[in-house]
């Protein structure tokens, strides 16, 4: 019977030694390289129980590892955890802001704000980039919030630019770590969606109680003159409450463009509860019952195909048809990507069962089966 190799001196005093593996990984080298332990060996069983089986002695000690395969040969590659941020990210504030600044050219296509001869005059949409922003922002800070907590290594957000009608794709943050257990999974996922949708209530309650844009006086043409938006019940609700409107009799008057920041925050909050791959709805679904996620993800493409049948043959519009059809692509191609697989298999208790159920309650009021529709010119 082969023996375990002994501990190199150059390998970190607090790292596992390799017989201490045996169980899982039967090892027969170890290096330090870039920073990384690597212990050479075979796996005693399939790669994602390996990982399972091991990766929390890792973590208590400090690290994250993962197994791999470098030039023929299996190798557990562990890296030392950094949930802090290490320096200045400069990828995040570049892309940041980008997006600022494709929110704003965004924005005066809201407000008809003419930009030829006077580019400056595109700060005059502040507010619209800044209701746009917020709500992305604490909607991925909340997760990142709860990632700390858990002590789970994240990233920053990451925004994503885009000349489009709302100057962007969203926000992302990127998990670099193993979840501890269901509860982390359940609190980091559901975190986003809170924070986001009560950064929404704010941002639809400034909106709304600001005075309406009147596009046929805009200097410049206005986004209002092509798309005409759908408000789901949440962003209807809290205009009625405030005794507030959306939509007014003159068709040149269009509710103030910091609206649109709370459409985003509900139209985003909507998306990411979709229970598929790595978006949140998936995170509090999985932390609720487990494997059998795996099964019931795969009603969510079918249902949006369904919906985009829907849209097309009853209420007509083969913009938002698309739109629908896409995100169902989209879930199917996250179902065969996976989600996150929490280490610590124990149930959530009834508290966070209780919150998920608020939460998904308060989904269905961020729903609309046309959220936008395309009117031309």
């Amino acid at each position: 019977m082969s023996t375990p190799p002994s501990t190199p001196s150059s390998l970190p005093p607090e790292l596992p030694d390799p017989e201490s593996l045996s169980d899982a990984f039967h090892v027969y080298d170890v290096e330090m390289a870039d920073g990384n332990a690597r212990y050479y060996g075979e796996p005693l069983d399939a790669q994602d129980a390996v990982v399972r089986r091991l990766a929390p002695l890792f973590r208590e000690r400090g690290y994250r590892v993962r197994l791999a395969r470098e030039t023929g040969e299996h190798v557990l590659v562990a890296t030392e955890r950094s949930p802090e941020v290490d320096g200045i990210p400069w990828t995040n504030v570049a892309l940041f802001g980008l997006t600022v600044a494709t929110t704003l050219l965004a924005g005066a296509q809201w407000y008809g704000i003419p930009l030829e001869g006077n580019p400056a005059a595109v700060l005059g949409a502040w507010p619209f980039a800044l209701s746009v922003l917020s709500v992305l922002a604490v909607h991925e800070f909340g997760h990142y919030a709860l990632s700390r907590y858990h002590g789970v290594e994240v990233s920053l957000p990451y925004f994503i630019p885009l000349p489009n009608v709302l100057g962007t794709l969203g926000a992302v943050i990127r998990m670099r770590d193993h979840i501890p257990s269901r509860r982390a999974l359940f609190d980091i996922g559901v975190a986003g969606p809170l924070a986001g949708l009560a950064a929404t209530v704010v941002v639809t309650a400034v909106g709304v109680t600001l005075p309406p844009i009147d596009v046929g006086a805009a200097a410049g043409t206005s986004f209002a003159e092509q798309y005409r938006l759908g408000y789901p019940p949440l962003i209807q609700g809290i205009a009625l409450l405030l005794g507030e409107q959306l939509y007014y009799g003159d068709p040149s008057l269009i509710a103030n463009p910091v609206v649109i920041g709370g459409w985003v925050g509900a139209f985003v909050t909507f998306l990411n509860l979709l229970p598929v791959g790595q978006l949140d709805g998936a995170h509090v679904l999985r932390a609720l019952i487990g494997d059998r996620l795996d099964t019931a993800q795969l009603l969510v493409p079918a249902g949006l195909l369904g919906l985009a049948a829907y849209v097309y043959l009853v209420e007509n519009s083969a913009m938002v048809a698309v739109l629908w059809g896409f995100w169902a692509f989209l879930a199917l191609v996250f179902t065969r990507i996976g989600g996150a697989d929490p280490l610590d298999p124990t149930p959530v208790d009834r508290r966070r069962q209780a919150v998920a159920a608020v939460t998904l309650g308060l989904a269905a009021l961020t729903f609309t089966p046309v959220p936008i529709v395309f009117t031309g010119f």
